[in-house]
């Protein structure tokens, strides 16, 4: 069968949010997250591939000191709904005492990112805050409630600005809807 086109999925996508409301969603939440660290320094921990988009622009809307890292972990390798957790890069940086900023795409059912956040909390973070781009309120998953939230998003399948349709479309400068 092959791997679903981007421009087909785009010709029945709806369009949830454009370039400018993302943009002003990253420079509210990286306001807030000034006013919260207060000057504190942090660890600035983006999760692969999806929050790539995401965390550039976030990190120079933040003017606390940070330390950058990443971490790869996924559930979907391509596919639509996710697995069991593979994990591809652990931080390289030790997050023993740190203030962490765990930074991902989306938060849906959570699994992925309650993983993370459990390890960084295991590798002695003394706090883990969880910062996304958009979220799903729906009820399902994992109990995970972001710390820092730019939009939501229906629950429908989500890509755009970071997230994949079939590994395509992380480029585009927004975010679309289609029914899975």
């Amino acid at each position: 069968m092959g791997t679903p086109k981007l421009e087909d999925a785009l010709a029945r996508a709806d369009l949830v949010h454009d370039r400018a409301v993302l943009e002003s969603a990253i420079e509210r939440i990286g306001g807030e997250i000034d006013a919260l660290l207060a000057g504190t320094p942090a660890v600035f921990l983006t999760v692969m591939q999806g929050a790539l988009a995401f965390a550039g622009p976030l990190a120079t809307a933040i003017r606390a000191p940070l330390t950058f890292d990443y971490v790869h972990a996924t559930r979907y390798r391509g596919a639509t709904s996710g697995g069991e957790l593979l994990w591809i890069k652990q931080p390289a940086i030790s997050l023993a005492g740190a203030t962490v900023l765990l930074v991902d795409d989306i938060l849906d059912e959570g699994h992925t990112l309650k993983a993370i956040r459990d390890f960084c909390l295991e590798q002695g973070a003394a706090r883990v805050l969880l910062v996304v781009l958009c979220e799903k309120r729906h009820g399902r998953g994992a109990g995970l409630k972001a710390d820092f939230v730019g939009v939501e998003v229906p629950d429908r399948y989500v890509f755009g600005f970071g997230m994949d349709y079939h590994e395509q479309g992380r480029n585009l400068a927004a975010i679309y809807a289609v029914d899975a």
